[in-house]
């Protein structure tokens, strides 16, 4: 793990042995950003799963919604297909629905399986978080698919805050002592 040597003085920082202060949030920022470019996807996956399930984090649906905010239309489109095909489209209908995405609801409810970058325009961050919440009662495991899907994009993660960067980078470094 050559990506590990490069990064073991940043990482030893968030395990148990790094004995000192906690880094200061740029800091924090910074070593997400070194460890994203040197780390595999799926390692800042991991780390990423690790934030979402963290109850030092806010809960999956609302840093889902966060990251969705922060998200193109591709993104957003992305990850709302991701959710969708965890709790079927005629659920996602219904909560569309229910936030007056009539448009959408009627689409997903009459076959439509997937949004378009320009549909998930549409949908608001709050949406967002409320079909990731369904989603994890639905299927637990959409936490680390979505944590996939994310680990692609390494600077929206960022947006999630110097806390939920922190979770991810010890994960990281407990997992690769």
């Amino acid at each position: 793990m050559n990506w590990m040597n490069e990064l073991g003085g940043i990482l030893q920082q968030y395990t148990g042995a790094g004995a000192g202060a906690a880094p200061a949030p740029e800091d924090i920022h910074d070593h997400f950003d070194q460890t994203a470019q040197a780390a595999p996807p799926s390692t800042i996956a991991e780390g990423l799963s690790a934030a979402f399930r963290s109850d030092q984090t806010p809960e999956f649906g609302q840093m889902v919604a966060n990251l969705f905010g922060q998200s193109n239309g591709q993104q957003r489109a992305g990850i709302l297909n991701t959710l969708i095909s965890a709790i079927g489209p005629s659920v996602a209908a219904q909560l569309f629905a229910g936030r007056g995405l009539s448009g959408l609801a009627g689409l997903l409810g009459g076959g439509q399986t997937h949004i378009t970058a320009e549909q998930a325009e549409q949908v608001s961050p709050e949406a967002a978080r409320e079909i990731a919440a369904q989603a994890e009662k639905h299927d637990p495991s959409i936490i680390d698919t979505v944590s996939n899907f994310y680990a692609e994009h390494p600077t929206l993660i960022k947006t999630l805050g110097s806390a939920a960067l922190a979770i991810t980078l010890a994960k990281i470094a407990s997992s690769y002592r």
